[in-house]
Parts: C-alpha cells; sequence; structure tokens
C-alpha cells in the first residue's frame, strides 16, 4: 500500500523579529563600511520576508538578555556578539528537544494519532549535534514506546526533510503497521554572527528558526482520513555548485556559503531535473518549493514556465517565517493540506535544494475524507432498521 502524510504540525519560538528590525541590527555591527551596510539594506530589503522567529531572545521587543545563557549574541547596547561554536551548540542541546516535542504533538493531536501507536522515529537536523539525541529525547518527551526504532538524518541541509520522508516511507512499505513520526528541527539563528562578507549577509537575511512534523503510514485506519499519498522520490545532483552551497564548523558557529551562483545554477538546472523526475507524466497541479530565497523562487518559476500563483504557498511560507531549513517545507505542506483550492486528486510536486546542489523531489497526492451526503445517511439508516 502507499504511504500517506495523515498531517503535519508544526511549532516556531516565541521570538517574532520584523525583517526591517533584523536588518537594522545587522546593519548597526562595528566595524562595517559603508559599502557593506549599504550592501545590508539592499539584501535584507529584497528578500520577500517580513518576519521571522528565532530563540534568541537577546532579539525580541523588548529584547531578554540572560547573562546564565552560555551563549549571548547581543550586547546591553544589542550589538551584535560572536560565541564559539561550544556555547552555541549548548544552547541548541537546551532549546531544540522542546520545539520538536511541540511540533510532533502538533502532528498527533492533529490526525488523531496517539502517541502509543508510532512506531519509528526519523529525526531531522543540521543546526546542532548532541548524544543521545533528538530522536531519543523525543520517545521521552512524548512518552512513546521505549521500543520505537529511531534514527537522524544530520547535516544534509535544507533539503532533507524530503529523505526523511523517503525514508519513512520506506520503513511503511516494510512493515504494514509501521506509523513513523518524522521530525525537522532547525535553529539556524544560532550561527549569525557579524560579517561583512557578502555571503553571510545573505544567509543572515534569511534564515530562522522552526520545527515540523509529519505522521507517516501506510495503514489505513490509523488517524483521520485523507492527507498526502506519497507516490514517488528522486534525488539529482547539478553538474555544478559543489562549492556555491557549502554548510561547515567553524570556530564561531556553523558557517553556511550560499553564492550569488545558487539561483543561477537552480534555473539552469531545474528543468532537466524536474523532466527527468516527472518523465512522461503530466506537470502536477500543486507546487511545493523549498524557498531558498526569493531569488530561488523565482528561477524556479521561470526555468519552469510556472504560472505566477503557481509558487503562491511558498512565497507566503518565506515571507511569514524565512528559510528555515529542512523545516520549511512542511510548513509549506501544512498550508497546502489546509487550502481548500488543492482538490482531491491533485498532484503535488515537492522541491527541496541541498548542499552541492542536490534536488531532491517528491511526488504526492491530495486525499480529501469523504464527506457524507444525504443520501448515504439515509442509506445507512436503512440498513441498520
Amino acid at each position: 500500500m502507499t504511504a500517506r502524510i495523515v498531517s503535519i504540525g508544526t511549532a516556531v519560538p516565541p521570538t517574532r523579529i520584523a525583517q526591517e528590525v533584523a536588518r537594522d541590527i545587522f546593519a548597526a555591527q562595528d566595524g562595517l563600511d559603508r559599502l557593506a551596510r549599504r550592501r545590508i539594506h539592499a539584501v535584507f530589503d529584497a528578500s520577500a520576508i517580513a518576519t521571522r522567529h528565532s530563540v534568541l531572545t537577546e532579539f525580541a521587543s523588548p529584547p531578554v538578555i540572560d547573562p546564565a545563557e552560555p551563549a549571548v549574541f547581543a550586547d546591553a547596547e544589542g550589538r551584535l556578539l560572536s560565541p564559539t561554536t561550544g556555547p552555541r551548540n549548548e544552547r541548541y542541546i537546551s532549546a531544540a528537544p522542546e520545539l520538536t516535542a511541540a511540533a510532533a504533538r502538533s502532528a498527533l493531536a492533529d490526525g488523531g494519532v496517539d502517541p502509543s501507536a508510532v512506531t519509528h522515529v526519523v529525526t531531522v537536523s543540521c543546526t546542532g549535534l548532541f548524544a543521545p539525541g533528538p530522536d531519543y529525547r523525543l520517545v521521552r518527551d512524548l512518552g512513546l514506546n521505549p521500543t520505537v526504532e529511531r534514527c537522524h538524518l544530520g547535516f544534509i541541509g535544507c533539503a532533507a526533510a524530503l529523505p526523511a520522508l523517503r525514508v519513512a516511507s520506506a520503513l511503511a512499505a516494510t512493515r504494514p503497521d509501521a506509523v513513523v513520526l518524522v521530525v525537522c528541527t532547525e535553529l539556524c539563528t544560532l550561527h549569525l554572527r557579524p560579517s561583512n562578507d557578502p555571503q553571510q549577509i545573505v544567509a543572515s537575511s534569511v534564515f530562522a528558526d522552526g520545527a515540523a512534523a509529519a505522521i507517516v503510514t501506510a495503514d489505513r485506519s490509523v488517524g483521520n482520513p485523507g492527507g498526502l499519498d506519497l507516490d514517488r522520490f528522486g534525488t539529482a545532483l547539478t553538474e555544478e555548485g559543489e562549492t556555491d552551497m557549502v554548510w561547515t564548523i567553524g570556530d564561531n558557529g556553523f558557517e553556511m556559503i550560499l553564492s550569488a551562483e545558487v539561483p543561477r545554477i537552480i534555473g539552469r538546472e531545474i528543468q532537466g531535473a524536474v523532466g527527468r523526475f516527472l518523465g512522461d507524466d503530466a506537470p502536477p497541479e500543486v507546487w511545493a518549493v523549498h524557498p531558498g530565497g526569493r531569488s530561488v523562487l523565482d528561477r524556479v518559476e521561470a526555468g519552469l514556465n510556472l504560472p505566477p500563483d503557481a509558487l503562491a504557498a511558498s512565497r507566503a511560507v518565506l515571507r511569514d517565517f524565512g528559510n528555515m531549513s529542512s523545516a520549511t517545507i512542511l510548513f509549506i505542506l501544512a498550508s497546502l493540506l489546509r487550502d481548500d483550492d488543492v482538490l482531491d486528486g491533485a498532484r503535488i510536486a515537492g522541491l527541496a535544494f541541498g548542499p552541492g546542489l542536490t534536488v531532491e523531489s517528491a511526488l504526492m497526492t491530495r486525499r480529501r475524507p469523504e464527506v457524507a451526503t444525504a443520501d448515504d445517511v439515509d442509506l445507512a439508516l436503512a440498513a441498520s432498521a
């Protein structure tokens, strides 16, 4: 049987930052010349992002600076600081499990799935490391059966949610009773640091924090009816881009290289990658494209000759939440599950881009629960009489 996403839950930290506030904080750092400040204003203002969320309460309004925190990112005057990697990771260890559990609880509740039904946990993150890790903590925090089978996908970057769904689909195919809880949690702002480097400015203008969880099963009796059938997956490496999107561990946080070539490479390669994935199938009715940034969506739209509203769900998530790395595509799919305009049987193509450059693809079908009509009710009453 085909595995399906029963439900998707999302969670974000309470600190919500307007993009113009983030811009002004970054532009106020010491040591910037006039050109760097102009570049910061131009990049942040062109991002098509209105708000982002962060676990960093230093940037709340009003700011909350706790000197007991292992890593502090702003001083009393609001100037950006650059803590070392170890303390940053300590904040990840303290903040990530709670956000992970919140997204998972939301998915379970929305899907009508009891935690005791979960047989597998697949967690995803590229913004922090610890062991026993997020998969272990999730079992403890949700009170799942201690025999739940677990795996963690780390350091795959923005594309990782689709490989995680592929793993969940494969698990469901091998065990008819499998109920797989997939959770992506990314605290990207923990790696913010002062910089006048153009690539770091771009990264600082788009990345944000969030978590999203999906319940995947092939058992049609589990949870609420409907959802998204997971029809098939694909992976492609582009001909170039190995050095244009890179994620490494530095002394002052994880360092993201995001060159200006990334949107151009995606624009050149996307038609071929999608064409190979879809084969002879007709184009899908709905698109869920990871918004690495506004220019990435623009290039995908142009490269695939899509109508102007085809990526509306992706642009809305980018506007309201920014780029939350792997969690972002699940936020988009969650919005499509709530969208009444996505009809039963509509095919949805999911696309996400990771370091390399890697293009991950998924083809899904929207399944809406059957709605009982008056005739159905009459027949049921007659049968029970």
